[in-house]
């Protein structure tokens, strides 16, 4: 399976691997060795293209993570937590950063723009300033775009980034960590909280899933649709950020996304408890059945059979908040 693998470390910068998995280096030159990155994506046009979010900014490379380049914009003073690269049109990609902002590029990250959306700048109360957990592009309409803040709720987008509303009613809590989209007669929007998994066919109007009697935590961190014959809703979670336990829970039948009542879950055998919330997940469609997950602690689990067993891989980091799959 010719696939690479690249995990995104807070402290440590960027990690590849060649051998799915087996061995992982360093491959952050052009960033600072130490830096932050919390969001990666990989060009569908170009496996060696890809773009991750630092904690100035965003960077790029053209030659599959050998070298990295600096994308100057006005995210330089934020950090960049979640991106989203256009599914057929490359060159378009959205960011959110840290504080909460929006921000979109047409021309492959030479320029960015601020996009108009009211979000909330502090949290009253809480000593946590919002960010952009994660924003997605509609797999069916491209002009359908959806961002999950922590913590400020769902906002959705209908026009490409132009105009936003803030799409939060039901939710179990405004604290969204990921999101998927489940296409089909019934479009269902998964969201996964912390302290519920959530659901919306209306992407309006949420109905919590109460999933703490079902798993044995409620804190969700990471949401992920794998669609096609294999079709799985997958989520990770854990007992708290970081926590020191976790695991990967996914739906028996993802026709049954849009009906509450119906969903049944499963939890995924990765061979022993996580050490702490599994964060997220690594996928591309253009590699089949290879699917890679990690706790934000550190530990990677990788499937090579769409998700049906996991094996611990051998490394371990510090802590990890961004998988690519090229």
């Amino acid at each position: 399976m010719a696939s690479t693998l690249y995990a995104g470390t807070v402290g440590q910068s960027i990690w590849r691997s060649k051998d799915i998995g087996k061995t992982w280096n360093r491959a952050s030159n052009g960033i600072f060795p130490e830096a932050d990155i919390r969001a990666i994506v990989v060009d569908p046009a170009d496996s060696k293209t890809l773009y991750a979010g630092t904690e100035k900014g965003v960077v790029k490379t053209t030659d599959g993570g050998d070298s990295w380049r600096h994308l100057p914009s006005d995210m330089d003073n934020k950090e960049v937590w979640s991106l989203a690269i256009h599914p057929t049109t490359s060159g378009t990609l959205y960011a959110g950063t840290c504080p909460s902002a929006f921000y979109k590029t047409t021309d492959a990250g030479e320029t960015w723009t601020q996009l108009d959306a009211e979000l909330a700048q502090e949290c009253e109360g809480i000593p946590i300033i919002p960010r952009v957990t994660t924003i997605i592009i509609d797999p069916e309409d491209h002009d359908t775009v959806y961002a999950g803040i922590e913590i400020d709720g769902m906002r959705l987008s209908t026009d490409g980034g132009k105009t936003w509303d803030n799409r939060s009613e039901g939710l179990s809590s405004q604290d969204i960590h990921g999101l998927t989209v489940v296409p089909g007669e019934q479009k269902t929007l998964v969201a996964a909280t912390n302290n519920d998994v959530c659901i919306t066919t209306d992407m309006h109007n949420w109905t919590p899933l109460k999933v703490r009697e079902h798993f044995p935590w409620p804190y969700c961190r990471a949401a992920f649709y794998l669609n096609g014959e294999h079709a799985k809703v997958f989520i990770g979670a854990g007992n708290g950020p970081p926590g020191d336990q976790g695991g990967i829970f996914y739906m028996q039948d993802s026709n049954d996304a849009a009906d509450a009542a119906a969903i049944r879950w499963e939890r995924s055998d990765i061979g022993i408890t996580a050490n702490s919330t599994i964060w997220c997940f690594g996928y591309n469609v253009d590699v089949d059945g290879l699917l890679i997950a990690c706790s934000v602690s550190g530990q990677l689990f990788l499937s090579e059979d769409n998700g049906d067993s996991w094996t611990k891989l051998t490394h371990e980091f510090g802590e990890v908040r961004a998988l690519a799959v090229a």
